[in-house]
């Protein structure tokens, strides 16, 4: 990295922390702490809300996942919105009326104290893994900008959210995360934008699509229906969709205190309602658009030759073992392919209704995902290391 690059890193992290802790000077009691005083206004539920899921995991992995098995993914967010519907119906209420600071004092008041120890502490035990991903995937990128040991990025980005959210609390939180959606987005339409702009001359947005498509990456909606049968092995389709993603989204959203402290610090039932119902509305839209960057980053790779593997560490390690010569020969008939997948893509170009060539360039596409495999497999063994599908580093190596 740059001097420059540091410099923009710095700043943005120290920028970020102290405006956490800035606007939450306030917070000096159990109320403002856990509720941020009852102030927040439905955006700022809003904010919160959609910061709080979306951390650097889906913004790493999502387009990988397009990249690797198209659009459908998109389909575990159908049920969200009904989901939001009943939790404004019922749980918004009751949370709000009996004054609650978390979901689990409830269940303290409707039952006994034993029960409300034994759902906190799953929940904290839940919610700490969940958080050491969510901690994981930014300490993924520092780990691959700077060659630091992923130990010791873990332990600098956790610490870094330890500062602001010990200072500040829920107030903390919801405005740190309003800087970070604002960054994170910008950086995702800037992505979107380079990559249609190093796409071919002559091929845009549209055609870049148009490729996603005939190559059966913009499979919005499946069915899970193969073969006449139903697929029980299909992890997306309109099924699993909207009756899983919905009482997904219930459990998560009525339950989970990472989520219902959100809506605990409106202002009042109206503002928690309006926030919830707008997360529903607008998660779906945004989870199509960063899963259409990863259709975007295929395209790119049709017209330019993608790396054996996208996560290169392994690989680099890997190459200093016995198993040298078997990766240089899979590299050699990666590029081969690549070569070969590279010329029909730029032919396709000129005539996307060909049939014919859009067949060589799935086929082509499915010789190098097998290459890329069977590396992955070389690398584990010669490494030792568990991380043998690069799916999130896609994204992060274009």
């Amino acid at each position: 990295m740059s001097g420059f690059d540091w410099l923009i890193l710095t700043l943005t992290l120290v920028t970020i922390i102290l405006y956490g802790v800035y606007k939450s000077k306030s917070t000096r009691d159990l109320d403002g702490y856990f509720r941020g005083n009852r102030e927040m206004p439905w955006y700022m539920v809003l904010i919160s809300i959609v910061g709080t899921q979306a951390s650097a995991v889906t913004f790493l992995s999502a387009p990988g996942q397009a990249y690797t098995d198209g659009m459908r993914f998109v389909q575990y967010y159908f049920g969200l919105p009904l989901a939001m519907v009943v939790l404004c119906i019922t749980f918004v209420p009751i949370f709000r009326k009996l004054n609650l600071y978390t979901a689990y004092e409830f269940l303290e008041k409707r039952f006994d104290v034993k029960t409300r120890t034994l759902t906190s502490t799953l929940f904290l035990i839940s919610r700490g893994l969940s958080t050491g991903i969510s901690v994981y995937a930014p300490s993924i990128i520092l780990s691959s900008l700077l060659g630091w040991n992923i130990y010791w990025t873990n332990l600098f980005m956790g610490g870094l959210l330890i500062i602001y959210t010990v200072a500040g609390g829920a107030k903390a939180v919801a405005h740190t995360q309003k800087l970070q959606l604002a960054i994170i987005f910008i950086g995702l339409f800037v992505a979107a934008y380079l990559c249609v702009q190093m796409l071919p001359e002559g091929i845009g947005f549209v055609d870049a699509l148009q490729i996603g498509g005939k190559l059966d990456k913009m499979n919005v909606i499946t069915t899970g229906v193969k073969d006449g049968r139903f697929d029980w092995s299909d992890k997306f389709n309109i099924f699993s969709g909207v009756i899983g993603g919905f009482f997904l989204a219930l459990s998560y959203f009525g339950t989970d205190q990472s989520q219902v402290g959100r809506f605990l610090t409106a202002k009042s039932d109206k503002e928690s309602k309006l926030g919830l119902l707008l997360n529903g509305v607008v998660k779906v839209p945004m989870q199509f658009l960063i899963l259409l960057i990863g259709i975007l980053v295929f395209a790119y790779y049709q017209f330019n030759p993608a790396p054996l593997l996208f996560n290169d560490a392994p690989l680099q390690k890997a190459l200093k073992t016995e198993y040298r010569d078997t990766l240089i020969r899979l590299e050699s008939r990666h590029s081969l392919v690549a070569t070969q997948k590279n010329e029909v893509a730029h032919a396709l170009g000129n005539s996307l209704e060909n049939d014919s060539l859009i067949q060589q360039l799935g086929a082509l596409n499915h010789q190098q995902e097998a290459i890329r495999k069977d590396a992955r497999a070389v690398v584990l063994k010669a490494t030792n290391d568990g991380e043998t599908n690069d799916t999130n580093y896609i994204f992060l190596r274009f």
